[in-house]
């Protein structure tokens, strides 16, 4: 890549002279990204306080939904544009613009005077996490040696596993001392030190200066895919699948995305390459990708229900609870480029599918007496398949990657994470609530017979925290058993259904990864045709 000069000399003498700043360096674009994930983290503790009128905003649960949904969906629909914007402009640039944006929404938000700007606030958070995930992964392919850079993406692919397991720790704490904007104020801090670290150790990494930027693609991009997620989150926010609020932006979004595709292959500068895509590791990748982080993302989903429902756990306890599966992702990242050297990076990322499957279908025999020791062996276990795939699948597609498209590759790497987490959710959920409404409406509600009024009847039928609540309300602990046993059925088939799609991300694994390209998960620095 001309004009870095930094980084070439980093490249040449790798191996005989190491760059003092490698390790500050990596640090830095580590907390970066860790942020991305301690927001989406922290979130799920708060919920609850957010819909307080008193300690909170009062939203409603259709806004609770929102706060959370306008995130995933900006950020998933904006990562493409991230992503060209860090090849055009440079990752050290496009790092600190997100650092910015995403510093002044979070302050916007700690101060948000209802839900709804709340809402908008979460938007623009999700938009400079899209600018910031491209740039991290961008610095790393840029400024890490050739031999140690699959150590260097395993510590990257880690740092998401770091921010889901400290978020709902941090949130419970500051809930516990401060006033419910202290999770969201909590990010300037971290931003700050970040965009200091950042002015400091990270190279003027330089775009590619004769690109032009791609203004109809990068419009395209982020229309079609938020009309995409939209459409999926609209599903898991319990729209019939045939509705017009489902079928309508899914429809648009694909049209646009159709229309992005065709623009793309005839621009002289596209923002996404579609030539990635002829080396069939990076398209197997993808797809690897897409399908295990969809299966983890809606499984984790259920299980914290299951905890903090027929388990009750309080939030905290669940968070603890969970952290083993990111102590897994953690070490499972860390053993990868040793197990890739011994194993090849098809058979670690095929192995590591299949122990995360194996680990959901245990959940078919959970119940309410499932010792918590035997959940957290089994998260443990899912958190170090799941880490062994990350990070042998990152580098294998990121080594198609010619460097001036670092940007573009990145961003496929990390749509494909964010996308399938947005459809796992959401089918798990929409998996979830259609079982348990279905086991609901053929039982006889305890109280019915007392007189329990219709709309608190319905309210029952229509979730199991909604049930649980009245029959604390109401000292009906026959009708919360009966939730309990209605949601350990929805979450057998839910659970029946993430490990089928589990097994079938394994087989394109074991099928797609066999090009020579990703024999040696190690290998960098080859060209697209």
């Amino acid at each position: 890549m001309s004009g870095v000069s930094r980084t070439e000399v980093t490249g040449r003498v790798g191996r005989h002279r190491p760059d003092p700043r490698a390790w500050p360096l990596l640090l830095v674009v580590v907390c970066a990204q860790m942020l991305i994930w301690l927001d989406t983290s922290v979130l799920n503790v708060a919920v609850t306080t957010l819909a307080d009128p008193s300690e909170g905003l009062g939203a409603s649960p259709a806004q609770l939904e929102w706060v959370a949904s306008a995130y995933t969906l900006v950020f998933a629909g904006a990562l493409f544009a991230g992503g060209a914007l860090a090849d055009r402009f440079g990752p050290r640039s496009t790092l600190l613009a997100g650092l910015f944006l995403f510093g002044a929404a979070s302050a916007a938000g700690a101060f948000a005077p209802s839900a709804d700007w709340l809402v908008v606030a979460r938007a623009f958070m999700g938009a400079g996490s899209a600018l910031l995930m491209p740039a991290t992964l961008s610095v790393i392919v840029q400024c890490t040696p050739p031999e140690r850079r699959a150590r260097a993406i395993a510590i990257w692919s880690s740092s998401s596993a770091l921010g889901v397991a400290v978020g709902p720790v941090v949130g419970g704490v500051l809930l516990s001392h401060f006033w419910w904007g202290a999770v969201f104020l909590v990010n300037v801090p971290i931003v700050a030190v970040c965009a200091v670290g950042t002015a400091a150790v990270v190279p003027a990494l330089r775009g590619s200066g004769q690109r032009v930027l791609d203004l109809p693609g990068l419009a395209l991009s982020v229309l079609g895919l938020s009309g995409v997620v939209y459409g999926v989150v609209e599903l898991g926010n319990g729209q019939s699948w045939y509705g017009a609020h489902v079928l309508l932006p899914v429809a648009v979004g694909a049209a646009l995305l159709a229309a992005f595709v065709a623009v793309q292959r005839r621009s002289p500068a596209p923002g996404l390459d579609l030539r990635l895509f002829r080396r069939p590791g990076f398209t197997a990748g993808s797809v690897v990708l897409l399908i295990s982080f969809g299966a983890l993302a809606g499984h984790l989903f259920y299980a914290a229900f299951y905890l903090q429902g027929p388990r009750g756990l309080s939030p905290a306890d669940a968070g603890l609870v969970m952290i083993a599966a990111a102590v897994g992702i953690v070490l499972g990242s860390q053993a990868s480029p040793t197990l890739s050297r011994r194993l090849s990076a098809r058979w670690t990322v095929t192995v590591g599918v299949l122990i995360t499957a194996l680990t959901y279908v245990g959940y078919l025999w959970f119940d309410q007496g499932t010792p918590i020791p035997v959940v957290v062996a089994l998260l443990f276990a899912q958190g170090f398949g799941m880490g062994s795939v990350g990070t042998p699948v990152t580098t294998a597609m990121m080594s198609a990657v010619p460097q001036q498209l670092a940007g573009a590759g990145s961003a496929v790497n990390s749509v494909t994470r964010q996308v399938g987490g947005t459809l796992g959710v959401a089918l798990a959920g929409s998996v979830l609530s259609a079982v348990y409404r279905d086991r609901m409406a053929h039982t006889a509600l305890p109280g019915e017979a007392q007189g329990l009024s219709a709309e608190a009847a319905r309210q029952a039928r229509g979730s199991a925290e909604a049930a649980r609540s009245l029959a604390g309300s109401l000292r009906l602990p026959e009708l919360s058993a009966a939730a309990d046993r209605a949601f350990l059925a929805a979450m057998d088939a839910a659970t029946f259904w993430t490990a089928v799609v589990a097994l079938a991300g394994a087989v394109v694994a074991a099928v797609g990864l066999r090009a020579r390209e990703v024999q040696d998960a190690n290998s960098v620095g080859r060209k697209v045709d």
